[in-house]
């Protein structure tokens, strides 16, 4: 009776110690961009409740306000709360490119460890269509997606997480080739393991650190090239809160000497992008290291 909660308790002091090696491994500049990127997150989940206002409300007669102890970043062309719009917008701006991330890692992973493991022709023929879709720039298939399914949010994430698979299967395919060669793979199949076994408990998790790094790089990509669709009216569709739509609305502000909508939203997608870039970046070179 009197030994489980020590167990707990040394269990959760491991776990925070675990936590706290490799938060410090990610360095000064990792640590500040989790930070950026955790408080994103904070305000996607709990936007409806830090949101001073509803974003779609309007309001003509107080357009283009400054700011104001009502609003405080001002209103934009129809008198909508910005402050509001930007924290509603952070919901968007990471639920497309978070989408376009899990598929395409998932898609991307399971393609590249089937051609290692299967090698010889599947090998090759995998090689190939993954090169061809590779040389067809993603965010040009988005644009011909979005032209033959209508704008909007759907078709955008769709094309471009089969536009990623290519970079991810590439990377993953790289690492698991190593892996497969290693001596404990041959002695695993002499013992008569199946090799998706493997792959999947084996395989998979050694070349794990990669995939989480490069899927954090690919999130970062996904999140610019899904502002850039929205900025040009392919993305996501005006009234609705997002960054890359509002620096599109607020172009017509910035002519009229209203600059704000335009200017924060842009900064947003500037400061989260290379937030998660650089966390990317923190996590490739932390695996390089072990690996």
């Amino acid at each position: 009776m009197s030994t489980t909660p020590a167990v707990r308790l040394t269990g959760a002091r491991k776990a925070r110690a675990r936590t706290t090696r490799n938060t410090a491994a990610l360095g000064m500049s990792g640590r500040v961009a989790l930070a950026l990127v955790g408080l994103v997150g904070c305000l996607a989940v709990l936007a409806p409740l830090l949101a001073p206002h509803d974003p779609d409300a309007v309001d003509l007669a107080g357009a283009y306000q400054g700011s104001s102890g009502a609003h405080l970043l001002g209103t934009d062309a129809s008198g909508r709360d910005l402050l509001s719009r930007l924290v509603h917008g952070s919901r968007t701006a990471l639920i497309g490119p978070f989408l376009v991330v899990v598929i395409s890692t998932l898609l991307g992973t399971v393609l590249a460890l089937a051609a290692v493991w299967f090698g010889g022709w599947f090998d090759q023929m995998v090689v190939r269509v993954v090169d061809a879709v590779f040389a067809f720039p993603g965010l040009l298939l988005a644009i011909l997606a979005t032209a033959l399914f209508g704008s909007g949010l759907n078709a955008a994430v769709a094309a471009l997480s089969i536009a990623y698979v290519p970079y991810i299967a590439r990377i993953v395919r790289s690492a698991a080739l190593r892996e497969r060669s290693l001596p404990y793979v041959a002695a695993l199949q002499v013992q008569g393991v199946h090799g998706v076994r493997i792959a999947v408990r084996h395989i998979l998790p050694n070349v794990g650190g990669l995939i989480v790094a490069n899927a954090t790089l690919a999130f970062g990509f996904a999140l610019m090239d899904l502002a850039g669709l929205s900025f040009i009216g392919l993305g996501v569709q005006p009234p609705a809160s997002d960054w890359g739509a509002m620096v599109g609305t607020g172009m017509a502000g910035v002519l009229q000497q209203h600059p704000q909508e335009a200017l924060f939203a842009g900064a947003l997608i500037v400061i989260t992008v290379g937030a998660v870039n650089v966390l990317g970046d923190r996590l490739t070179e932390r695996w390089e290291a072990r690996s």
